[in-house]
């Protein structure tokens, strides 16, 4: 609809790092509203004046990176995926999470980085 560059595939595009800086720009102009959500807050407004504030700050954020994951060939939606996976596995062998005697959250005995399958993922994508 936007004419934006689209990938069915993993592509690095040769300017890479201009488009990165681009994206970072446009995100922390988005993650900067968050300021204007606290303002309002601490102004009085109302809870659901908030919480639309909110839901469309993190709305724009995950169009915007979707968007880019487009322009990429990454699959958004199962990189997610894998992430939410690897996270799950930071629990303990019963399920719950552990914590540090200062309240930090430690990573349980199943515990997997993602990013070993996130390679795999999109090597299967790249192969024809």
């Amino acid at each position: 609809m936007y004419r934006l560059p689209q990938n069915a595939a993993p592509t690095i595009p040769a300017d890479v790092a201009d488009r990165l800086k681009k994206f970072k720009a446009t995100l922390s102009d988005e993650v900067s509203e968050i300021d204007e959500i606290v303002a309002s807050a601490e102004a009085g407004a109302s809870q659901l004046d908030i919480a639309v504030a909110i839901a469309d700050l993190l709305g724009d954020v995950i169009v915007y990176c979707r968007s880019e994951a487009l322009k990429y060939g990454l699959p958004l939606e199962d990189v997610l995926g894998l992430i939410m996976d690897s996270n799950e596995s930071k629990l303990g062998a019963d399920g719950n999470p552990i914590y540090d005697a200062n309240g930090k959250f430690l990573k349980g005995p199943n515990y997997w980085k993602p990013e070993p399958k996130i390679r795999e993922l999109l090597q299967k994508l790249q192969t024809p």
